[in-house]
């Protein structure tokens, strides 16, 4: 089983500062929420596979690597739009997926209302994204589109997450690995990640 992976990092933490404060603005949350997908995708992909290549400079023949394969993002709507801007800008030519799901406030169950994945995403290594971890039941549903769609190799990206969601992942899907920028003390009585930073989608496109 992958152990879930915290980012212990002074860059981590002052985001995460900023973007728990509830005078955020939604601007602000949006730029933070890129910065800090950008610094966990960092460690995400610390040992994702490579190959030695040689390029052309201007001046020589020099040694490079370039990755053994591709990586796709998978999206959780809608609150991981806001987490696309920080992984294109790091890999601009990967594809991207997006599976709709929306919590039943009265069983905090995940409901489907929308999916459109890469054709070719069965033979990529998935980035799922979503800035909550809080049940865990959308993570858990999200994967296993993507296990239906024939894909092996799943990364689930979070900013933040709860002990009961982060326990629940991996007790269903142990194989998949899981970054995350913080884990906070736990569900409150409504299933929502306490102290937390709110609603992440409300947050992030000014619904709040």
């Amino acid at each position: 089983m992958p152990t879930p992976k915290i980012v212990d990092h002074p860059l981590v933490h002052a985001n995460f500062t900023k973007l728990r404060d509830r005078n955020t603005r939604p601007h602000e949350f949006r730029s933070l929420v890129r910065n800090l997908t950008t610094l966990l995708l960092y460690e995400a992909f610390r040992e994702v596979p490579t190959q030695e290549v040689k390029v052309q400079t201007p001046l020589a023949e020099a040694d490079g690597q370039i990755l053994c394969k591709e990586i796709s993002l998978v999206s959780i709507l809608r609150a991981g739009l806001g987490m696309m801007e920080g992984f294109l800008d790091l890999l601009p030519f990967s594809s991207v997926g997006y599976i709709g799901l929306a919590r039943n406030e009265e069983t905090l169950q995940p409901e489907s209302y929308y999916c459109k994945l890469p054709s070719r995403i069965a033979s990529t290594q998935v980035a799922l994204v979503d800035p909550m971890l809080a049940t865990g039941g959308s993570a858990i549903a999200a994967v296993e589109v993507l296990e239906k769609a024939g894909v092996k190799d799943i990364t689930f990206i979070g900013l933040l997450a709860s002990p009961e969601g982060l326990e629940k992942l991996n007790s269903l899907k142990p194989q998949v690995r899981v970054i995350l920028g913080a884990l906070d003390q736990r569900l409150d009585s409504r299933g929502y990640i306490f102290p937390g930073l709110g609603d992440a989608g409300d947050r992030l496109f000014g619904t709040e």
